[in-house]
């Protein structure tokens, strides 16, 4: 029976790029694969097929030799192999990814930061820091000095983790290549190397200092710049500052959390911030100025006309927070509560009576006005 043309069985066209072929390859190989279709001949096959349509078609000589020949390019064996393109040793190489799709660290496809593949230098954690600040400090922004355990790289052994003098050595159980090869029926299988547990070097006489792992642990003083106009749970990354890597490996990164405690006066909201303002009743009924702080540290003068009601809220421009590096700044809003007099004297007591007795329906509109349409509502209903 004639073969399949190989872009016919990879689902490609003739000018597929590498990962085009590839990630047809990838995807039709987890379909087909054996221990997703037990006794499935048929499957089983066009697996096989595929795996041979690939391994031609990968590698570039043989691509163009097939592209010029066809399957005649490869008579007596793939690449000259007897036998044809079947599960040799290259089919493990080929197949890796698909491992690490289909089964994960369970076959032994551990992968590092970034992707990569386990190394004897590993990438160093990542650390949080919580930081507390004031309003007032998020309002001018400051330089915060704080203190961080972590780990750092051993000065003894400048990270390798041997002891001064001598160095790692290559595994012997894998050759340095952190990972061991198993058959286990027509596959070859890649695992963890279980002696260097990946990194492939071995310490024979690790440093003193630092156990062998290249690093130690150190209380560190860093230098943190918080930009005016922070928010509450602003996060700033300091990179490389956390802890070292493994034997030499790159530092990981120290993540500032920023909270900020509650003001005694001021409530934020954004970049605005508002202030609730007690005012006497006389200055409310007569009008007056009021001076009120800012966050800068300064007064601003408001302004109270006659008859204002308690909840009155009074805008000041530009004296809120600034927006985070934009030239934007946020407004201040002063709320004023009318204060209700207490503890009077005999003569304030006197006094206030002769007003209400003064008082006329235009003095309190809204209580006069209420009281009126609650008693008409009622009569209504009699």
């Amino acid at each position: 029976m004639a073969k399949r043309d190989y872009y016919e069985t990879l689902g490609v066209s003739k000018t597929a790029s590498e990962q085009e072929l590839k990630s047809a390859f990838r995807k039709l190989a987890k379909e087909l694969h054996p221990d997703k279709n037990p006794g499935d001949k048929q499957a089983e096959q066009r697996f096989k097929e595929l795996n041979e349509a690939y391994e031609a078609l990968k590698d570039p000589q043989k691509r163009a030799a097939y592209d010029r020949f066809g399957h005649a390019a490869f008579e007596g064996g793939m690449g000259g192999r007897p036998g044809g393109a079947g599960f040799g040793p290259d089919f493990a190489s080929s197949m890796s990814d698909i491992f690490d799709d289909l089964f994960g660290e369970f076959m032994g496809g551990r992968r590092g930061a970034g992707g990569g593949r386990r190394s004897g230098r590993e990438r160093g954690q990542d650390l949080r820091y919580n930081l507390e600040i004031t309003l007032n400090e998020a309002f001018s922004g400051k330089t915060a000095q704080i203190r961080v355990p972590a780990s750092v790289t051993c000065e003894a052994c400048d990270g390798a983790g041997a002891k001064p003098g001598t160095k790692p050595v290559s595994c012997p159980t894998c050759g340095g290549h952190g990972k061991v090869r198993a058959s286990q029926g027509f596959f070859t299988i890649e695992r963890t190397c279980p002696s260097c547990q990946g990194r492939g070097e071995i310490i024979d006489d690790p440093c003193g200092s630092c156990g062998g792992s290249g690093r130690v642990t150190k209380e560190r003083t860093l230098s943190v710049n918080i930009p005016a106009g922070v928010e509450d749970g602003t996060r700033i990354r300091l990179a490389g500052e956390g802890e070292a890597g493994l034997r030499g490996g790159p530092a990981g990164d120290l993540y500032i959390f920023l909270s900020i405690k509650p003001h005694e006066f001021f409530q934020r909201d954004g970049a605005d911030i508002f202030c609730k303002v007690p005012i006497s009743m006389t200055t409310a009924a007569l009008g007056g100025n009021i001076d009120v702080p800012t966050l800068e540290g300064t007064t601003s003068r408001v302004k109270i006309p006659e008859g204002t009601a308690t909840g009155k809220q009074f805008r000041i421009k530009g004296k809120g927070i600034p927006v985070l590096r934009s030239a934007v700044t946020g407004d201040l809003y002063i709320q004023v509560e009318v204060e209700t007099p207490k503890n009077l004297t005999r003569r304030q007591r006197e006094l206030l009576e002769e007003f209400e007795r003064e008082s006329k329906k235009d003095t309190s509109p809204e209580s006069h006005g209420f009281f009126a349409r609650m008693k008409d509502f009622f009569e209504g209903k009699s």
